[in-house]
């Protein structure tokens, strides 16, 4: 060990013990500082209940810190049980002291809820408050609720206004949504080149998100010179720390075979990664690849089983695929029935290919009760979305004057050349 390691240490030791004599004597700053030390591991071994026994010393008194420090180990359950409403009681009494960190916490309390009814607008004041005072964390999430328009009118200008002043003090969140701003152009005018400077700032301190940004702006060549291998990197990067689109984008480049040699197995296992955290892409095409068995072993059930997973989350082109499947009784008996409601739920939705498919019904009574007027009605929705088989079955409804007001030649013809 080193001079200056040892010189350190007996540094830390001295302090711990003059601490220790001032705490004992009711010194609240001392015991604030003790708190400190042992939650921290300096100069004693780490000990959380060590540290809730001197910030409740402290708190008591009224010190500010010590009720900041105290609300966050009963937030997060660090040396007690996990106690929300108790973390806001001690992040309100440092709040209304001025604390900084506290009044930006009590804000995070009411967007999410946790241990107060959740209330956005509330979540605005107490972020506002700690934001002034040039919290970052404050700035940035304020920013995000201004962009999402959460408890005040949606402001893109406003929440580029916060980011900027998180972003430049180095808080990460930040820089990544300033890098989002100017990628969207967003309250600001659209610069990929200001995006990508702002996306590598935080990508290159390990933000996921950033570094996912990162590789997208190398892939597409927006404000860099395209470069699928730098790409790759940063996504790679993103993806061991679990970011699901980066998982999906790594799959997109070997099912490619974009600044990688071509590799189907690859990209079935990246996308099988992604669809597990929920993506929608990554599920839907797994859906298709197995179904298809062009680049994997077909598998109706495996492609029934993610479809049915993202059509429960209300995706209308995996709605309209899982009636497909139960339509055709691939991967699951056929069913009319259960292919129609899934057809309806896609179509409602605006799919036109459900949309079709649901007038085929009518026409021809599967599942449904015959009906030409109604199978008219969902090919019209589904010709004008510009879908050809919809716009020659209804040139040919126009042709023979069914489920329409008259027939009507000229018109058929019309959407016959369309088609």
């Amino acid at each position: 060990m080193s001079d200056n390691a040892l010189k350190k240490i007996e540094e830390w030791e001295k302090k711990i013990k003059e601490w220790e004599k001032l705490a004992e004597q009711g010194d609240a700053v001392a015991q604030y500082n003790l708190g400190l030390a042992y939650y921290e591991c300096e100069g004693v071994k780490q000990d959380y209940k060590q540290a809730v026994y001197w910030y409740t010393k402290s708190a008591k008194q009224g010190n500010a810190g010590a009720q900041f420090n105290l609300g966050s180990v009963y937030y997060y359950g660090e040396g007690v049980e996990q106690d929300y409403k108790q973390a806001v009681y001690l992040w309100k009494k440092s709040a209304k002291q001025g604390n900084a960190g506290a009044q930006c916490n009590l804000g995070l309390a009411y967007r999410l809820g946790h241990g107060v009814e959740q209330d956005y607008k509330k979540a605005v004041e107490w972020y506002t408050k700690s934001a002034e005072q040039g919290n970052a964390v404050a700035q940035n999430s304020l920013g995000n609720l201004y962009y999402e328009g959460e408890g005040v009118e949606q402001d893109y200008e406003k929440a580029f206004e916060c980011f900027a002043k998180s972003a430049e003090q180095g808080n990460t969140d930040a820089q990544y949504n300033l890098g989002l701003v100017y990628y969207n152009g967003c309250g600001v005018e659209q610069d990929y080149k200001k995006a990508v400077e702002w996306y590598r700032k935080s990508a290159e301190q390990g933000d996921a998100f950033a570094q996912n940004g990162l590789g997208v702006a190398y892939y597409n060549g927006e404000g860099v010179e395209q470069d699928y291998k730098q790409a790759i990197e940063w996504w790679i990067k993103s993806a061991e720390q679990g970011n699901f689109k980066a998982k999906y984008n790594l799959g997109l480049v070997y099912y490619n075979g974009c600044g990688v040699e071509q590799d189907y197995k690859q990209a079935i296992e990246w996308w099988e990664k992604s669809a597990n955290q929920g993506n929608a892409l990554a599920q839907f095409n797994l859906g298709v690849a197995y179904y298809n068995g062009d680049v994997v072993e077909q598998d109706y059930e495996k492609s029934v089983y993610w479809w049915e997973k993202l059509a429960q989350q209300g995706n209308a082109n995996a709605q309209h695929s899982l009636g497909l499947a139960y339509y055709e009784g691939k991967g699951v008996k056929k069913n009319y029935k259960q292919a129609i409601e899934w057809y309806r739920k896609s179509a409602e939705q605006g799919n036109a290919d459900a949309q079709f498919n649901l007038g085929e019904a009518y026409r021809l009574g599967d599942g449904v009760e015959e009906n030409i007027y109604k199978a008219v009605y969902w090919y019209t929705r589904s010709a004008n979305q510009g879908n050809v088989r919809a716009q020659y079955n209804l040139g040919l409804a126009y042709y023979f004057g069914e489920g329409v007001d008259k027939k009507n030649v000229s018109k058929a013809y019309q959407l016959f050349e369309k088609s």
